[in-house]
């Protein structure tokens, strides 16, 4: 009997001991629903059941530092000694004796359970595709676990036949996204395929297409190309599925606590990282020579440091500087996890119309609505209504929480996503409670966007603390919120 390290709630218990023995399993739990809990407690009970003695854990760039860090460690039992290397693509010295001691049988410490935890971005390279495959064939005791697994559903990117290659290659593998579909069903054959390459029964994904799509010839032109025109056999393709997978919806999940806490980290772009600390260094020199007297002088330079986190700069004197970064990809990502209806809060004008851009750009115009200082009076009703009707196609709130954060009522949606957070407590509280408050049937997951090691880190420390950020910034408590 397997000893947890954090007590699983009902459906977790149920979905792990579904799943824990199989060689190969889907978990396509929402998210907010434990899919890495039970993940790793397959991990450690396949451990200590001398079952493998290596974890090979992949996840995207957003998360995967979460992994090694927060997930891992909570629910992983003390019991199990484990010896971690997180990826970096730049091979130093020391990056390479680690990753060699962690995979050589030969080199390594026994009695321990050893991890290496890659980036799926990782795999698009050689280097990182040739380091997994030597891992995996060094170790073939190994579980792989394949946090998002949409990310590989495009067959024909090299990312996904480098990933399925060394899905094979495990003793046991998973497979972990809230939506394994998020276009058609066609999105399944690789994801399944890097479980297993008979897991549909189809060895090659132009049978797979052939039973479940319709496809009809069409010319344009000189030209003539094959198009998916519809799908049939759906009820039989669940069944497949339902052979090697567990599906868990967070309205399912009575056992849930009401609010779930996530947060997906955002690697800073190398012109983010640079205009950062020059905002850094000014601020500080700034405080220094006394420039910064005042909450507000303060605030303004938290505030900047904020806005290079997001992508942008808003000067005093100019134009809105746009910023190379990765936030905004990050976001997409998230969105694609999101089943039904989401909100998502984000501080700067700038970033709505961005976000409302690429949502309406990837779902459709009629998908996304944006509610802030600049949305008519007359429109900001309709745009409620629309959102709470289930039957309307409105999915996406994209709002500004002094604006939107007060008042009014969004509890069709059971996920809230914080793009950026303003440092005024207040603001926070009553944003989330737009969807958690009565008429919400469900669980409410909030996802926090932060970058690692920047002012994001600290203003939502203090906001989980419930420190209000303005009445803290002064005095000597101004240059660690600088730092």
């Amino acid at each position: 009997m397997y000893t947890f390290a954090t007590h699983p709630y009902e459906h977790q218990q149920q979905v792990f001991d579904q799943s824990w023995q199989r060689p190969y399993f889907g978990l396509f739990m929402e998210m907010g629903t434990g899919k890495s809990k039970v993940a790793i407690d397959t991990m450690g009970a396949l451990y200590e059941a001398r079952e493998i003695n290596t974890a090979l854990v992949i996840a995207p760039k957003g998360v995967f530092d979460n992994w090694a860090k927060k997930e891992i460690p909570a629910h992983l039992p003390e019991r199990i000694k484990t010896k971690m290397v997180k990826w970096q693509p730049n091979f130093t010295k020391k990056f390479r004796e680690e990753i060699q001691a962690l995979a050589d049988p030969d080199k390594r410490e026994p009695g321990f359970l050893h991890i290496l935890v890659m980036n799926t971005e990782a795999f698009s390279t050689k280097k990182g595709a040739s380091a997994a495959q030597r891992f995996i064939s060094l170790n073939p005791q190994c579980i792989t676990i394949l946090d998002e697994s949409t990310s590989i559903k495009n067959k024909s990117a090299q990312r996904t036949k480098n990933l399925i290659k060394v899905g094979q290659a495990s003793k046991y593998r998973r497979i972990l996204t809230g939506s394994p579909i998020t276009k058609s069903p066609m999105d399944l054959f690789s994801q399944c395929a890097f479980l297993d390459t008979d897991a549909l029964g189809f060895n090659s994904f132009y049978g797979f297409q052939g039973r479940y799509a319709v496809v009809q010839r069409r010319n344009m032109g000189a030209h003539s190309f094959n198009q998916i025109v519809g799908y049939r056999r759906l009820d039989e393709l669940g069944e497949r599925l339902d052979r090697f997978s567990s599906r868990v919806l967070k309205e399912d999940c009575l056992d849930l606590p009401e609010k779930v806490y996530l947060r997906r980290e955002v690697s800073l772009s190398k012109e983010q990282v640079v205009l950062y600390h020059q905002m850094q260094e000014l601020a500080l020199a700034q405080l220094e020579q006394g420039k910064l007297a005042t909450t507000a002088s303060v605030l303004t330079q938290i505030m900047r440091l904020q806005q290079i986190c997001c992508g942008h700069l808003q000067p005093d004197d100019g134009p809105i500087q746009p910023i190379k970064n990765n936030r905004l990809p990050e976001l997409l990502d998230v969105v694609e996890e999101v089943q039904g209806k989401a909100i998502i809060w984000a501080t700067w004008t700038h970033d709505i119309h961005a976000i409302e851009e690429a949502l309406a750009k990837q779902y459709g115009p009629g998908s996304v609505a944006s509610y802030f200082g600049e949305t008519a009076q007359e429109d900001r009703q309709d745009i409620i209504e629309r959102f709470q009707d289930p039957e309307s196609e409105l999915r996406f709130f994209v709002g500004q929480p002094r604006t939107g954060g007060y008042g009014i009522t969004l509890t069709e949606a059971n996920t809230v996503i914080y793009f950026s957070n303003s440092y005024d407590l207040e603001i926070r509280l009553q944003s989330e409670d737009r969807a958690h408050r009565i008429g919400q049937k469900d669980t409410v997951t909030y996802v926090d966007l932060v970058s690692p090691g920047t002012i994001d880190e600290k203003i939502l420390s203090a906001l989980r603390d419930k420190i209000n950020i303005a009445g803290d910034v002064l005095g000597e408590s101004a240059k660690d919120w600088l730092l």
